[in-house]
């Protein structure tokens, strides 16, 4: 069965293309319908000047109004991920629960690889800090 892929990042909530070692994966978690109304599609909320509020603790539906928490909202979700195993080179894809968790102090989703079994990690990008500058 292929995953349905995205045609644009509006579709998305979350997408990651990451090299893991010898490997590599893409992930992506499709938004979803209003759970009230069931015809808009939850996104966050826009500010007065109509841009995406990024930072916004909640999902709004444009339909209805009907507003839900972050994390709430995100724990309904399912993430899609195509991944080339590091251990044995096997792509597959996979669709999972998406729910991140803390490994080494780093948010990461975790599968396994369904040939060998490896740790596949696929972890949140972090934001390196820029090096000071002599004075």
């Amino acid at each position: 069965m292929a995953l349905k892929r995205p045609e644009s990042m509006d579709e998305c909530v979350y997408y990651s293309s990451r090299d893991i070692g010898e490997g590599e994966a893409t992930i992506w978690v499709f938004k979803q319908n209003c759970p009230k109304c069931g015809k808009g599609i939850m996104g966050k909320p826009k500010g007065k000047n109509g841009k995406v509020k990024i930072r916004a603790k909640e999902y709004v539906c444009p339909e209805c109004g009907h507003i839900v928490e972050k994390t709430e909202y995100e724990e309904t979700l399912m993430a899609c991920i195509d991944y080339t195993c590091p251990e044995c080179k096997h792509q597959a894809e996979v669709e999972v629960p998406f729910k991140m968790k803390k490994i080494k102090s780093v948010k990461t989703i975790r599968i396994n690889c369904e040939k060998c079994g490896a740790n596949i990690d696929i972890t949140k990008k972090m934001k390196v800090p820029k090096p000071k500058k002599k004075k």
